[in-house]
């Protein structure tokens, strides 16, 4: 299941918890559009900051309203234990496979990231994604631990923060992280602005954030790199780079997709989990344009 293009939605929350009916209108038009699987409770997706109950109810609903498309759901948490918890839950729920990031507070090495993988590949019936997010976890990942990672037998994918930017250098890059996992294993780039370029460089999947709320703009670029057609995918990458530049002038994608989901009447206002807010000011105005003309529906 990891391989094309792996969309992953927004979770909306209000008062009560999730916001259901938003929340299942973001995975019907991932269904819609005919993405490859769905990345449910990624970082765009807010699993850090939900409960075990609400985790439960967030993989329930998109296996329920996945219409078949496979189903990845992140389990990440502080604790072994509760990745372990969040693991036996989304198994029950049906999901396809697992996205595990080595969240910490304490700074993690890596055998102790190792352990945890591990361990929940010990526990796991699906396969799991490595969840490589240094900007987020603070981790980095070395070769001697993606091979080590790549040996355990739930692995079916490493998730890679991005490619270098120049052509042939990515391509030696993918190849070069292709040598130390097994075939078994596939290699998906993430960082949206990267897409293209990994893609062309034979990466076999993208982890996309745009790819949640704009499906249609996303596929059509993952296509082209499937296809060969390396000049289209990075033309189409161009045509998107408003929103590139404005998820690094805002720290990243998720507030970027929140405000532009409130601004396309997908969810209600303020559906961030606290003190996460939306994007107001001119930035907002700008993200309003950049929708306009952009059209990446």
């Amino acid at each position: 299941m990891f391989k094309g293009l792996s969309a992953f939605p927004l979770t909306p929350l209000n008062a009560q918890g999730i916001d259901e009916a938003a929340f299942i209108g973001l995975v019907q038009c991932l269904v819609a559009a005919g993405v490859d699987s769905i990345g449910a409770l990624g970082s765009t997706g807010s699993y850090p900051y939900l409960d075990r109950a609400e985790r439960r109810r967030a993989a329930a609903l998109a296996v329920e309203h996945a219409a078949g498309i496979p189903v990845m759901l992140g389990i990440g948490a502080l604790r072994q234990r509760d990745v372990l918890h969040h693991a036996q839950d989304a198994q029950a729920a049906g999901v396809s496979g697992l996205l595990l990031a080595p969240v910490s507070y304490q700074p993690l090495r890596p055998d102790e990231v190792y352990g945890l993988f591990e361990a929940v590949a010990r526990n796991a019936s699906v396969p799991i994604c490595v969840y490589d997010n240094p900007r987020t976890t603070h981790f980095d990942f070395d070769d001697d631990l993606y091979a080590a990672l790549a040996a355990l037998p739930q692995i079916g994918s490493i998730k890679i923060p991005g490619v270098p930017t120049e052509p042939e250098v990515a391509r030696a890059h993918v190849s070069r992280l292709r040598g130390l996992v097994p075939a078994r294993v596939t290699i998906g780039v993430s960082g949206d602005a990267f897409a293209a370029t990994g893609l062309n460089a034979g990466c076999d999947a993208w982890y996309s954030v745009i790819g949640g709320l704009f499906p249609h703009a996303a596929l059509a670029l993952t296509r082209a790199a499937q296809a060969g057609d390396a000049a289209r995918a990075m033309q189409l990458s161009q045509a998107l780079s408003p929103f590139w530049d404005a998820f690094a002038r805002n720290g990243g994608g998720m507030r970027v997709m929140a405000t532009a989901a409130t601004l396309m009447g997908l969810t209600k206002p303020d559906s961030l989990p606290a003190p996460l807010r939306e994007i107001t000011g001119a930035e907002r105005e700008r993200i309003a344009q950049i929708i306009a003309a952009c059209d990446p529906s």
